[in-house]
C-alpha cells in the first residue's frame, strides 16, 4: 500500500471533516437565539452545554469504536463517523427547540473520532520511520480545515441563514466520507485476528500507555484552558478599530504556525526520537505563555501566539508516534481510541478551569496556570521509563497470552 496516497487523500478528507465541523461550531450561540433563548445567562448556559455534549459521548465511545476496527477495520469505522456526523449535522438544522439541538449534539459525539481513526489508519500503513513526518503532516489537514471553517462559516450563514449552514456542513462531510469510500485502501483484517479475544489486552495497553495517555490529557487540558476565553483577552488590551479582525487573527495566529511546526517537529521526532522533541514542545509551549501574560499590546500578544503555535505542532504527533510504537501491533486502533478519549476529556476540562481559574484570580492567572500545567506534564514524561524506548514495549498479543 502506498502511505503517501494514502496520506493525501487523508489529509484532504480531516480538512473537509475540521472545516465542516467548524462552519457551525462558532455560530451555536447565535443559532439558540434563534431558537428562542433570549436572556444573556440562559444563552451562556445552554451554549455550554450544546458545546461540551458532544465531547461527554465521544470520550465514552472512542474506546468501543477502536476496539471495533482492531477487529473489522480502521476505513469501516472512518465511514461510520463520517456518515453519522453528516445525517447528525444535516438533522441540526431542522430542529426547532434548544432540546432537539442537544440530544443531537450528544448522538453526534457517539459518531464522532473520524480524525483519530484517520490517525490510526494512516499509523498503520506508514513506515515506522516515517511516522512522525507522516502524522505531523496528517495534523495539518485538520488545523487548515478549523483555520478555513469558520471563516467560511461566517460568509455562508450571513448569505444563506444559520440552518443552511448545517445542511452544507452536513453535505461536506458526505462528500468527504465519499472520498475516503472510493480512494482510501487498506489491507484486510485477518479472519483469525477477527475471532480472537485477547485476554488482558486492554490491561496491557492501559498498563504501558497510560503515561502516555495522561500526557494527552494533561497537554490538550493545558491547551484548551486558554484557547476559550484569549478573544476576551484580547478585548481587555486591543480598544482599536476592527476588533473582531483583530480577536479572529490573533485565535487563528497559534493555527498558521502550527501548519509550520506539525511536519518540521515529526520529522525531527523520527530522527532524535518523540519522547525528546514531546518534551521540548511542552517546555517551549510553557515558556510561551509568559509573553503573553505580560502582553499589554497586540503585538507582543500575536507574537507569543504565534510562538506557543510553532511548539503545539510538536506535542500531538509526538504523542501519536508513541501510541504507535507502543501500542500492540493488533490493538492500535483500541490504543489511538483511548489516546483519542483522553484528548476528548482535556477538550471538556480545559475551558471549565480556564473559566473558573480566570473569574477567580483574573485572565492573566490562566496563563500561567497553564504553563505551570505543560511544565509538569514534561517533568513526569523526563522521568518516566517506560516510554524512553517504547519500540521494546510493542509486545504481541499472542506472547502476552502465552
Amino acid at each position: 500500500m502506498n502511505w503517501r496516497r494514502t496520506l493525501v487523500i487523508l489529509w484532504i478528507a480531516n480538512f473537509g471533516v475540521m472545516a465542516g465541523m467548524n462552519l457551525v461550531i462558532p455560530f451555536l450561540p447565535i443559532y439558540l437565539g434563534e431558537l428562542g433563548i433570549h436572556q444573556l445567562s440562559t444563552l451562556e448556559r445552554w451554549s455550554s452545554w450544546v458545546f461540551a455534549a458532544q465531547f461527554v459521548t465521544s470520550f465514552a465511545f472512542q474506546p468501543i469504536w477502536g476496539a471495533v476496527a482492531d477487529r473489522r477495520g480502521r476505513k469501516i469505522m472512518l465511514l461510520r463517523a463520517g456518515f453519522g456526523m453528516g445525517t447528525m449535522t444535516a438533522l441540526m438544522g431542522m430542529v426547532h427547540a434548544p432540546w432537539e439541538l442537544l440530544i443531537l449534539r450528544f448522538i453526534n459525539g457517539v459518531f464522532s473520532g473520524f480524525i483519530s481513526m484517520a490517525i490510526s489508519l494512516q499509523a498503520s500503513v506508514t513506515p515506522e520511520e516515517e511516522a512522525g513526518r507522516a502524522l505531523g503532516i496528517l495534523q495539518t489537514g485538520g488545523i487548515a480545515g478549523g483555520l478555513i471553517g469558520p471563516l467560511l462559516g461566517g460568509v455562508l450563514a450571513e448569505s444563506f441563514g444559520i440552518r443552511h449552514v448545517f445542511l452544507l456542513t452536513g453535505a461536506m462531510l458526505f462528500i468527504t466520507s465519499i472520498v475516503v469510500l472510493l480512494f482510501v485502501h487498506e489491507k484486510p483484517v485477518r479472519k483469525e485476528g477477527r475471532k480472537e479475544k485477547v485476554k488482558g489486552g486492554s490491561f496491557l495497553i492501559l498498563r504501558y500507555l497510560l503515561p502516555v495517555f495522561l500526557a494527552s490529557f494533561v497537554t490538550q487540558l493545558g491547551v484548551m484552558s486558554i484557547e476559550p476565553i484569549v478573544t476576551v483577552f484580547t478585548k481587555t488590551i486591543y480598544h482599536g478599530r476592527h476588533l473582531q479582525v483583530i480577536a479572529g487573527l490573533v485565535v487563528a495566529m497559534s493555527g498558521i504556525a502550527n501548519l509550520i511546526g506539525s511536519p518540521l517537529l515529526g520529522r525531527l521526532g523520527d530522527r532524535i526520537g518523540q519522547k525528546k522533541i514531546l518534551i521540548f514542545a511542552l517546555c517551549g509551549a510553557a515558556c510561551m505563555y509568559i509573553p503573553q501574560a505580560l502582553a499589554y499590546n497586540i503585538g507582543l500578544l500575536l507574537v507569543g501566539r504565534f510562538l506557543l503555535g510553532l511548539f503545539i505542532g510538536g506535542m500531538l504527533p509526538s504523542l501519536n508516534v508513541l501510541v504507535r510504537k507502543m501500542a500492540p501491533e493488533r490493538m492500535q486502533a483500541t490504543a489511538f481510541g483511548l489516546n483519542s478519549s483522553a484528548t476528548f476529556l482535556g477538550n471538556l476540562i480545559g475551558p471549565l478551569l480556564g473559566g473558573m481559574v480566570a473569574s477567580i484570580y483574573g485572565i492573566r492567572s490562566v496563563f500561567y496556570v497553564t504553563m505551570s500545567i505543560l511544565v509538569m506534564n514534561a517533568i513526569v514524561l523526563i522521568f518516566n521509563k517506560s516510554i524512553n524506548h517504547p519500540e521494546h514495549l510493542n509486545i504481541d498479543v499472542d506472547t502476552a497470552e502465552s
